[in-house]
């Protein structure tokens, strides 16, 4: 079925409503319906059957991938400290924490706030 824009502005709030719902309805059944048949593929993939030596590699990084654990990283020592307060640190990896970039805005640079290997920031 084919509406043109004509055919839309004639109908009313209700009839637009029941459309909707109906549209709604069989687009859900229609992405399920996909979503199984791509789920089942991808199950066959993991088997093994009927696929080329490309894509069973290229499952088993997945299946490793999905197996495999974060790397876990060394605790990095913080470079830089608030003057305001001196519990708030940063290592200098990541976004830039609120107290640094405000101070930056203030004119202060990233220098004003190294810590020193004494504990100490340097100026």
């Amino acid at each position: 079925m084919t509406l043109s824009p004509s055919e839309l502005d004639h109908l009313t709030v209700d009839e637009i409503s029941a459309l909707y719902n109906r549209i709604r309805l069989v687009l859900i059944k229609k992405v399920e319906g996909e979503k199984h048949r791509l789920e089942g593929a991808l199950s066959s993939l993991r088997k093994g059957s009927n696929v080329d030596h490309t894509s069973a590699q290229l499952v088993t990084k997945l299946a490793d991938l999905e197996k495999s654990p974060r790397r876990k990283y060394p605790p990095v020592k913080p470079k830089y400290r608030n003057p305001a307060d001196h519990s708030e640190t940063w290592a200098g990896r990541g976004k830039k924490p609120r107290w640094v970039v405000a101070q930056l805005k203030a004119g202060k640079k990233i220098e004003d706030f190294v810590i020193k290997k004494g504990g100490t920031r340097s100026r």
